[in-house]
């Protein structure tokens, strides 16, 4: 996908709200949040600022030059990058299944297509799919009848999915799904066209894929022996 990335801002979940409405002044209207728990001991939060460790994680697609732009906004105007702050990273995504959901992710931005150039020749990938509530039993369905293992579910809200209905021509809950599956690369084409064959926008579960190149696994050996 070349300067395509997924976003992942981790934050104290008191300041979820200032860090959409920050989000959607740059025109970055689709984010999904899910809750988080901070792992950090006492003494090091007292150390670094932070209050809590009940966290929120942001999870977003957006372009390269979207991403410096909006970095430099977090730092500005939220201070992320002060003590207890928070943290937001991005990793670049390898495929998109479909134009829809190419449309969906990246909505009000106009994507600016480039040579592929972020670690190629990967043996796994990680398919992310975001669906309706209630229908991660479908999605695995598709996804083991292609030849994947398992997968891990969390559950989120998603803002912006008014104006991201416009692209999907159908209406869209907020609440969410994200299912992460881990395969081997030469997998990763066959599971995401089952997945949007059998749970694409066009089913009741309304789900879109991509994925993410993964440099090294652990556990996966005996699976796949």
């Amino acid at each position: 996908m070349g300067n395509i990335l997924l976003m992942t801002t981790i934050i104290d979940r008191k300041i979820t709200k200032n860090y959409i409405n920050l989000f959607q002044k740059n025109d970055l209207h689709v984010v999904l949040t899910s809750l988080g728990l901070g792992t950090v001991t006492n003494e090091i939060m007292d150390y670094i600022g932070l209050e809590s460790n009940e966290k929120a994680v942001l999870f977003s697609v957006l372009q390269q030059s979207h991403w410096e732009r909006l970095k430099k906004q977090m730092e500005k105007v939220l201070q992320i990058d002060a003590p207890g702050g928070g943290i937001s990273f991005v990793v670049p995504l390898s495929s998109i299944g479909g134009k829809k959901a190419l449309e969906f992710l990246l909505e009000t931005q106009n994507y600016e297509k480039q040579e592929e150039s972020a670690l190629k020749n990967t043996e796994h990938e990680l398919i992310v799919v975001i669906a309706e509530q209630g229908y991660t039993g479908v999605v695995m369905d598709a996804a083991r009848s292609a030849g994947a293992y398992g997968g891990t579910v969390i559950h989120a809200k998603g803002t912006g999915m008014e104006i991201a209905e416009k692209f999907m021509g159908i209406s869209i809950s907020s609440e969410k799904e994200i299912i992460f599956i881990v395969t081997q690369t030469h997998l990763k084409n066959t599971i995401m066209k089952s997945i949007m064959e059998h749970s694409g926008p066009a089913t009741k579960a309304k789900a879109i894929a991509f994925s993410l190149p993964v440099s090294d696994t652990a556990g996966l050996r005996l699976i796949e022996d």
